[in-house]
């Protein structure tokens, strides 16, 4: 099997975990605020985290080199994972993964002010299109948009946000720092909030939530090898096979039927993505490759950054 089979089908595998994974979190969400299921996702994905961690002793302290930079990558990431649990806890999966869809839309527009990219006609024509097909799938002045699709797309803007920062000042920052800062600020900020949204849960209910925790830690090991195994141009687009698992899971669990303006919408935004991605991998189009760098779902504070842990890995296998 060659390289780059083996890992577009590890890829396939990671994105279909974590489609599971966003299953029980749509199922949790029926009974708890999504602040009450991050914080006890993360609390159950902890001792996971820190196992990973401690393998390491490379990095020297956690005092950030740009605590500013550090601090709103925190808070993105915490809105993030805020954000898109509530909305697969509101909308059907494939709307919810459409809007999302958009990040590598958004991220070709972030890294212009941010990282001095600079974006030719043909990816800003890209980027239009995907734009457009935001706007089919949610058809504004023609269906009735909820709280969940601001949520979605506040997730897809402050992921996106994430990616950027970390590409902006990830050469330089330590990668603990990177890492670990976000995580202590969802447990924080989400812990603070359980006063005023805390619900009681059963032991199957909170066990749950060690599952979400589970499904992430290992879509995110499959996630590395399927980096470490093909080239970034060919995982990067495997993430969106999860609107096929969305339609399946969506149908057999959740009654919710695909309407044909998100088919046709997640269709010119896939469109769309692939093509950025395709023209970031041409090396003379883009300085910064933002979408190739990110390798990483919407970041949510549950667990490191793809991009973060095999940068770490590259580096013991350099010393």
């Amino acid at each position: 099997m060659g390289h780059n089979v083996k890992g577009a089908l590890l890829a396939l595998l990671a994105f279909a975990i974590y489609a599971t994974h966003d299953v029980v979190i749509k199922f949790l969400g029926e009974s708890y605020n999504s602040f009450q299921i991050i914080f006890f996702s993360g609390l159950m994905g902890f001792p996971l985290i820190s196992f990973m961690l401690m393998s390491d002793r490379t990095d020297g302290n956690l005092i950030p080199r740009h605590p500013w930079w550090s601090l709103l990558r925190s808070l993105t990431a915490v809105s993030t994972g805020a954000a898109a649990f509530y909305a697969f806890t509101v909308l059907p999966l494939a709307q919810t993964y459409a809007i999302l869809f958009a990040m590598p839309l958004l991220i070709t527009v972030l890294a212009i002010p941010m990282l001095g990219e600079k974006v030719g006609f043909r990816r800003g024509i890209a980027v239009v299109v995907g734009l457009i097909g935001v706007l089919i799938v949610l058809r504004p002045g023609s269906a009735d948009l909820s709280w969940g699709h601001l949520a979605a797309l506040s997730a897809a803007l402050t992921g996106s946000l994430t990616s950027v920062i970390v590409r902006k000042i990830g050469a330089e920052e330590r990668s603990a720092v990177l890492m670990l800062y976000p995580m202590v600020a969802t447990f924080l900020l989400t812990g603070a909030a359980m006063p005023f949204v805390y619900v009681p849960m059963p032991l199957e209910h909170l066990a749950l939530t060690g599952v979400i925790a589970g499904l992430a830690f290992v879509a995110a090991l499959l996630s590395i090898a399927a980096y470490r195994t093909a080239p970034a141009i060919i995982v990067a687009p495997m993430q969106y096979s999860q609107i096929i698992w969305a339609v399946i899971y969506g149908a057999l669990l959740f009654d919710e039927q695909a309407d044909f303006y998100t088919l046709v919408g997640t269709g010119v935004i896939i469109a769309s993505g692939i093509y950025i991605v395709l023209r970031e991998g041409t090396g003379s189009v883009s300085k910064n490759s933002p979408v190739l760098a990110n390798k990483s779902r919407p970041e949510t504070g549950l667990m490191p950054r793809i991009s973060l842990l095999l940068k770490r890995g590259e580096r013991r296998r350099a010393e």
